[in-house]
């Protein structure tokens, strides 16, 4: 049976992310459920032009929550009336240029959204990034297999085998370095933090024959 020396082996690489995703919505409430259904649309449809106006194409709107629901009154002694209707809409933007996402934000509550749910930054194509990880990976295989391969007197070998991990795709999450993107023309700033790629390896080394002197 060969010898061998297993390791893991961590790598991360810090990027930039260069897209994002912001989640607009329209809430109205009205008398009667066609009311409110044909205000939240008469407003989501305000919203759509606006960004339309800022540049955004249609293929990067897309509608995320469409909901109508009854308004109930419960404080009344004769039990629960309804009192109204509530229409809800809402729309996910995909920002391909960060540095219009304040303008953007701003845009859309100057139109009409009444609620902005989340902002999320993202790399568009993480590929580059994660091939560096698995070199860094690598490496840190390595580094410690000589290590244990020096303190056991043995020699190390070539690789005979690896494995990949699971690593971590690009997401939001706090960040050391912050990068202000704040439109000239925006009142809203918007800030996207750096974030990390990660991979992890398991990799064996042979251990070659006769001890190291």
């Amino acid at each position: 049976m060969k010898r061998t020396i297993v390791v893991p082996g961590n790598g991360r690489v810090s990027v930039e992310p260069d897209i994002a995703t912001l989640r607009l919505g329209v809430l109205v409430v009205r008398q009667t459920a066609g009311a409110a259904r044909e205000s939240a649309a008469v407003s989501m449809t305000a919203v759509l032009e606006a960004l339309g106006a800022k540049g955004v194409a249609k293929r990067d709107l897309r509608t995320a929550l469409l909901s109508l629901s009854p308004v109930t009154d419960y404080s009344s002694d004769k039990g629960p009336r309804v009192t109204g209707y509530q229409a809800a809409n809402s729309v996910s933007v995909t920002v391909r240029d960060l540095a219009t996402a304040g303008t953007l934000i701003d845009a859309a509550l100057a139109a009409g959204a009444t609620s902005l749910d989340g902002l999320d930054f993202r790399v568009a194509d993480p590929s580059a990034a994660e091939d560096e990880a698995r070199k860094d990976a690598m490496a840190d295989a390595k580094r410690r297999a000589q290590t244990i391969a020096q303190a056991a007197g043995v020699k190390l070998g070539a690789v005979v085998g690896v494995s990949e991990g699971g690593g971590d795709s690009p997401g939001p999450f706090p960040a050391p370095r912050m990068l202000a993107m704040k439109a000239e023309a925006a009142d809203t700033p918007v800030e996207g933090g750096s974030q990390e790629v990660a991979v992890s390896v398991s990799v064996a080394f042979a251990i070659e024959a006769g001890a190291t002197d």
